[in-house]
C-alpha cells in the first residue's frame, strides 16, 4: 500500500484545505493505530482516502455508488451529507482498485459509525473527529478521551454527532443509532463487571 501514490491522486481531487485535513486524519489514524494495535498501513491509507469524494458533485457520487453496486436506503438518498463516505468507499473500489474490505468499510462508516465496528473503523472515525485541524467546541475533550480509551472516544463522537444533528433538526443515520446503542451497552456492561 503506497500511501504517497494515493496522496498524489487525491490531492488533485480536492482543495488544499481538504487535502491538509486528509493528511492530518492519516497522521492521527497512524498514531491511534499504533496506540490501540490496529494495522498502521491500513489506517494511514483509509485516513488519506476517507474524504476522496467530499468535493465531488452529487451526480458523480451517485454514479460511483451505482457502479460499485451499492444500494442506498431511502434515508441515505435523502441525506447528501452522508454520500461522500459511501461514494468514497465506492471510488476507492471502482477507480483505485482497492479491494481490502477493512479499508473500504472504514471509509464508508467514518461519518456515521455503525454497530459491529472493527478496530480500523474506530480508528478512522475517531481520527476524523480529532485530527489536528479540528477546532470545534469539545474537540479537546474528545482528544483526551481518545488517549485513554478508543471505545469511549467512539461513544463520545457518536453522542456529539447525534446531539448536534438533533439540535439542528436533521436526520440521524440508523447506523449511528445502532453503533451508539452497542457502544453504550458495552460501556454499561464493563462498568457493571468492574464493580
Amino acid at each position: 500500500m503506497n500511501c504517497k501514490y494515493y496522496e498524489d491522486i487525491i490531492s488533485q481531487r480536492m482543495k488544499a484545505v481538504r487535502f491538509k485535513h486528509s493528511k492530518n486524519v492519516a497522521k492521527e489514524a497512524v498514531r491511534l493505530a499504533k496506540k490501540y494495535g490496529a494495522d498502521v498501513e491500513k489506517a494511514e491509507l483509509a485516513g488519506i482516502l476517507h474524504d476522496a469524494t467530499k468535493e465531488t458533485d452529487g451526480p458523480e457520487q451517485m454514479s460511483l455508488i451505482r457502479r460499485a453496486g451499492i444500494e442506498l436506503t431511502d434515508m441515505e438518498k435523502d441525506s447528501p451529507k452522508l454520500w461522500h463516505a459511501i461514494s468514497g468507499s465506492a471510488y476507492i473500489q471502482v477507480e483505485l482498485g482497492i479491494t481490502d474490505k477493512e479499508v473500504i468499510d472504514a471509509i464508508r462508516y467514518h461519518t456515521t459509525g455503525r454497530a459491529g465496528m472493527t478496530l480500523l473503523d474506530k480508528v478512522i472515525f475517531v481520527a476524523d473527529f480529532t485530527s489536528a485541524d479540528r477546532d470545534f467546541e469539545g474537540v479537546d475533550r474528545i482528544r483526551r478521551i481518545a488517549d485513554k480509551s478508543l471505545d469511549e472516544a467512539v461513544l463520545e463522537g457518536m453522542s456529539f454527532t447525534m446531539s448536534d444533528l438533533a439540535l439542528r433538526k436533521l436526520t440521524i443515520a440508523p447506523d449511528t443509532f445502532a453503533g451508539y446503542n452497542e457502544m453504550a451497552a458495552l460501556r454499561a456492561r464493563s462498568k457493571k463487571e468492574a464493580k
